[in-house]
């Protein structure tokens, strides 16, 4: 099930710098939904000819295609899941190489807040029910990033270890489909891959709108965003859980091997889709304090929280809608 919903909509903006406004009655709005690494997708793109957008947007599925086969941990043959299976890979994808070496670029930058070797964590409580203090003891064992090694011609984890990328290839994705797009010619698009990516704004001037989803109210939204030319992603304890009280769910604090106390959600917008993901799910085990100064830290990045108490708590130029 996708962990994030979204309401979009439009609401008025200022002109495309440095290119002429094309006449929006020119253009030819073409949209295609699909799957693609355990959220729906969905590509929304405008093109003085159809038949562009039509090639673009096929491109682009073929890309998420392509990356569902190295980074999807729901194809058994994937190469994650190959990595998974045997503990080594050789002669990896390239862009398994890099969204892995990525990932631990941000465990470091995170001082282990976001650590792709969680999976252990992940396999204990699917399971179901709760797990004893052994159970959760010998997974946490198994957490930790810097027994990872990445080369160009192999990769290989630590005795046990097992990988995820979710928490940052959904993200990738969305940076993979806005690059084919703009090979295509597209000035005007919104990929949605789980997390969002603009391409400038609507042609008629008017910036995407996204309704970033209340965590307790799923047909509500606690918040609107408007995004422009930058990515917007959102942690939830919402979607995928375990018991009914969102104590527990598929966000993991490495330390203690338990979901994250704080927080109900966690919203990211950021210049790159893989920024944007890695944060939301940094800042979500993190909490409040540090992740308001993480989101501070870095260019051009803005964030939203949602406390568990409902209160609402943003970086000073987080973009809402009034």
């Amino acid at each position: 099930m996708n962990r994030r919903h979204f309401i979009v909509l439009a609401v008025g903006a200022g002109g495309l710098l440095g290119l002429p406004r094309i006449p929006l009655k020119r253009l030819a709005r073409v949209e295609r939904q699909g799957w693609a690494l355990g959220a729906d997708a969905r590509l929304i793109v405008y093109h003085e000819s159809r038949a562009t957008a039509e090639r673009a947007l096929s491109a682009a599925f073929q890309a998420l295609n392509d990356l569902e086969d190295v980074l999807s941990l729901y194809r058994p043959e994937s190469q994650i899941c190959r990595l998974n299976r045997d503990g080594v890979l050789e002669q990896p994808h390239p862009d398994l190489v890099r969204v892995l070496r990525r990932a631990l670029n941000w465990s470091r930058l995170t001082e282990g807040a976001f650590d792709p070797t969680v999976q252990s964590l992940w396999n204990l409580h699917a399971q179901g029910g709760v797990p004893n203090a052994d159970q959760l003891q010998a997974a946490r064992q198994l957490v930790d990033w810097r027994r990872v090694e990445v080369d160009d011609h192999g990769l290989r984890l630590g005795p046990g270890q097992e990988v995820t990328l979710n928490g940052i290839a959904q993200g990738f994705a969305a940076d993979r489909l806005r690059d084919v797009l703009k090979a295509h010619g597209v000035r005007y698009a919104l990929v949605n891959t789980g997390e969002f990516g603009a391409i400038s704004h609507k042609p008629d001037e008017e910036t995407w709108r996204i309704g970033i989803q209340h965590p307790r109210v799923p047909e509500a939204h606690v918040a609107l965003a408007a995004l422009d030319d930058r990515f917007l992603a959102t942690s939830g304890d919402y979607e995928t859980r375990f018991g009914e009280d969102f104590s527990s769910h598929h966000i993991f604090d490495p330390a203690t091997g338990r979901s994250p106390a704080a927080l109900s959600s966690v919203t990211v917008v950021a210049p790159t889709g893989l920024e944007a993901d890695a944060l939301s799910t940094a800042i979500f085990v993190l909490g409040p304090d540090k992740g308001l100064a993480l989101a501070a830290s870095r260019l051009g990045v803005e964030a939203l929280m949602v406390l568990k108490n409902g209160d609402l708590v943003s970086t000073p130029n987080f973009p809402r809608c009034v």
